[in-house]
């Protein structure tokens, strides 16, 4: 019991942790007066409920007694209500619809901003190699789903259920009293002494919903696990077919179709075996609410039926009694009628409280590391670590000034690219002190190229029209790439047409268009031939130099060198290990030593 409570504790700090920020928000007086107005709304229908079941008794008690002229007065009297009641329905509906909608705006906005903020995005996808090896820890997997379907999910299912929670509460503390007034004293003798239970149709009640809460808790506890599974089921299988769609040609090329469909159908029968699972406990589940349900229609009536046929009371009565049973049942039974939901809303709930620490996690500052501004280039005691923690780059420090060109190698596995996404502020798994310069660009070996017109794609991540046609058009002609001049109004998926060297030179295009002090290159022309990978090394080294800034590269072709005049050499240390450390052939003697 002690640690159901633990689990139920922390599943409402979870739910609460998730809550709170947009009701603190900006938006938090409309979020408020929204909720405000669907509580409103949620205690008025309650209160038109009470007074309709008062109406039940005034009017069968017309029927009985064939009073025609109180049978319809009552029925103007319950047009009237049923009036008021359908028009409270409607608007707490559109409220709630209203204030789902714009919950999940303001979630979805705040998790997109802090996702893509600080390069979280990339990091997460780091931590993932770590996080598969540390014993126990959990993969942020999907964080598209995260964002997209368990937000929807999370903020809905929230207001549904404690609203429904609430109306349940408010209705059970209307007609409890009622329930109690009309269902008078149960007596009965025993050894020789008489007893009466006051209330009894409300014991009975109590008793009747409680024995089906606990017996629904065990029969639908499964649901938990499963809904929770099967989300994560569906996500990997959709993430797969897209990996699939993002690497058509190469999958093409190898020949890999075959490979890709038995994991595709894998991952699918994983699916399928989950839903079944979970078919199978909510036929369970639904066996037994169907059960209770229905038999819930008939138990007031068996319950009062002897004093009825006794005369104690007459049928308007009985029926009121009837109703008055169905809503204090029905609100005990709330946990009965919902607990299918509550599982897919803790599930969801788990899912999103995961993404949530793991974000906090990745939004720490770096440990160890600091990042400025200056003139040049500079590391100071760098070391950097592979995300499971084994070293990578032992202290070392190197400097590039302003006119500077440096080539920056070393063996494959040495940590070339792990520096470079240092120097971009990148890697997280680093300790030391690094300056950047202000006005730099860096680029990838693989470049992302968006879909849509070819001038965004150009001139991203800026917005196209911040430049003209002859400036774009000069930048692809800096490019090697003046056949696309015509193009740059064609929509396309920009990755899939272009070749892996049109690629690499619609990238260097962007560096032509933006005229950056300082580039930084990770192997960005190696899927050009050498006459081009030469044309464009002049251009981009006349570029630096003419806006007084510098250039560093990695690269493995011999020819680049006679476009630097410095190199950095990433050597292994002795010893066991795969540990480097980066040493400068202009002064390989300043540089530190681990």
């Amino acid at each position: 019991m002690l640690q159901k409570l633990k689990s139920f504790s922390a599943v409402t700090a979870r739910v609460w942790a998730l809550s709170l920020p947009y009701f603190k928000s900006e938006e938090r007086w409309k979020a408020r007066g929204l909720l405000a107005a669907i509580v409103g709304l949620n205690l008025a229908a309650v209160f038109m409920l009470v007074q309709i079941n008062e109406w039940n008794r005034v009017f069968y008690d017309a029927l009985q007694n064939k009073q025609a002229d109180v049978f319809w007065q009552q029925l103007g009297r319950f047009a009237l209500l049923a009036a008021v009641y359908i028009v409270i329905a409607v608007y707490k509906f559109y409220l709630t619809q209203w204030l789902e909608l714009q919950w999940r705006r303001w979630m979805t906005r705040h998790y997109l901003q802090r996702w893509l903020g600080q390069h979280l995005f990339y990091r997460l996808e780091l931590s993932r190699f770590a996080r598969a090896h540390a014993q126990g820890a959990t993969s942020p997997d999907n964080p598209d789903q995260r964002i997209q379907e368990d937000v929807n999910l999370f903020t809905s299912a929230s207001i549904s259920l404690s609203m429904g929670l609430l109306n349940a509460a408010v209705t059970l503390a209307s007609f409890v009293g009622i329930l109690w007034g009309l269902s008078g004293s149960f007596g009965f003798s025993w050894q020789g002494s008489d007893y009466s239970i006051p209330g009894f149709m409300v014991w009975m009640a109590v008793l009747y919903c409680v024995a089906g809460s606990v017996a629904t808790h065990y029969i639908g506890r499964p649901l938990i696990a499963l809904n929770f599974g099967q989300q994560k089921l569906e996500a990997d299988f959709r993430s797969h077919m897209g990996r699939v769609r993002e690497y058509s040609e190469s999958i093409a090329l190898d020949r890999g179709a075959a490979v890709e469909n038995q994991q595709l159908d894998l991952r699918f029968s994983h699916v399928m075996r989950n839903t079944l699972d979970l078919m199978r406990a909510q036929k369970r589940l639904i066996w037994f609410t169907t059960f209770f349900g229905q038999a819930a229609v008939v138990f007031p009536f068996i319950v009062a039926a002897p004093r009825f046929f006794s005369g104690a009371i007459q049928l308007g009565e009985l029926m009121q009694i009837a109703s008055a049973f169905d809503r204090v049942q029905g609100s005990l039974s709330w946990l009965v009628d919902n607990y299918d939901s509550l599982a897919g809303w803790r599930a969801t709930t788990e899912r999103l409280a995961s993404f949530e620490e793991n974000l906090n996690a990745q939004e720490a500052p770096t440990q160890g590391l600091t990042t400025q501004t200056g003139e040049g280039l500079r590391v100071d005691r760098l070391s950097l670590t592979l995300p499971d923690g084994a070293p990578l780059l032992a202290p070392s420090s190197a400097q590039v000034a302003a006119g500077a060109q440096v080539l920056l190698q070393g063996p494959s596995g040495s940590g070339k690219s792990s520096l470079f996404r240092a120097l971009a502020g990148l890697w997280p798994y680093a300790q030391g002190s690094i300056t950047q310069p202000a006005d730099v660009m860096f680029i990838p070996q693989k470049p992302y190229l968006p879909n849509g017109r070819l001038r965004d794609a150009l001139a991203y991540p800026e917005v196209a029209s911040r430049y003209d046609d002859a400036q774009l058009r000069e930048a692809l002609a800096q490019a090697l790439l003046p056949h696309l001049g015509d193009a740059l109004d064609q929509e396309d998926a920009w990755s899939q047409k272009l070749s892996g060297g049109e690629q690499q030179r619609l990238a260097l295009a962007r560096v032509f268009l933006k005229q950056p002090a300082w580039v930084m290159a990770d192997e960005a022309t190696s899927a050009l031939d050498e006459a081009s990978e030469q044309l464009i090394y002049q251009r981009l080294l006349a570029l630096t130099q003419r806006r007084g800034g510098g250039l560093v590269s990695i690269a493995h072709r011999p020819a680049l060198a006679a476009f630097h005049d410095h190199r950095w050499q990433l050597e292994p240390l002795p010893g066991p290990g795969r540990a480097f450390r980066l040493v400068s052939a202009a002064a390989e003697a300043a540089q530190s030593t681990p």
